[in-house]
């Protein structure tokens, strides 16, 4: 497996794709799809506002830049269940910085993910947690950590946090354990002003 993808992750790099993703329709009907699994363009309409006929134009289109297929070969189209290619995508801006078309479809791609999952806690904390085991309810939460990095340890951190979580995403669902359940973990490298106080100035 490539050791800078160890997820197994879908690498988008065309700039047309990037910006195909940078809709809040799209976003969802990937997440339902890698949540739950193959369905339908009626089922996914289901928990998506949206008609059965719009989500099928942007499956359609997902699939033209390869972000979904056909999870059956059947022949009958009139009632065609969708996959994810990958478990999940990534994408970074490109360095070059002549090339603005990947840049800003990369940073438009950015900030539709950073709005969709500003929504999943408050969600979350409102229909989830209070239901929760306490078991489970005492290992959700967030940590909130401020820490002074260069580039390459940013870098490490992220890799290894990868590697660590890598097995558990890759394992067959035979493997799962008797008692597991879907966990979402959500990942923030937020890289702050330069030269800007770590503490606020003391009044």
């Amino acid at each position: 497996m490539d050791s800078d993808n160890l997820l197994g992750d879908l690498a988008v790099t065309d700039p047309k794709a990037m910006r195909a993703l940078s809709h809040p329709v799209r976003l969802a009907i990937l997440d339902l799809l890698r949540r739950d699994g193959p369905a339908s363009a009626t089922e996914l309409a289901k928990e998506i506002d949206a008609s059965p006929s719009t989500i099928s134009w942007h499956l359609r289109h997902l699939a033209g830049f390869g972000l979904v297929r056909d999870s059956e070969g059947g022949s009958d189209r009139r009632y065609r269940r969708w996959e994810v290619v990958a478990r999940g995508f990534r994408f970074e801006a490109p360095e070059d910085p002549d090339d603005e078309e990947g840049r800003s479809a990369a940073r438009l791609l950015s900030q539709q993910m950073f709005l969709q999952a500003g929504q999943t806690p408050a969600r979350w904390a409102a229909d989830v947690e209070p239901v929760l085991e306490p078991a489970w309810r005492r290992l959700a939460g967030l940590a909130n950590t401020r820490v002074v990095l260069a580039p390459d340890e940013l870098e490490f951190i992220q890799r290894e946090f990868e590697r660590v979580l890598a097995p558990f995403v890759s394992r067959d669902e035979a493997d799962w354990p008797a008692d597991g359940r879907r966990v979402r973990l959500l990942r923030y490298a937020l890289p702050e002003q330069a030269d800007l106080p770590t503490e606020a100035p003391v009044e």
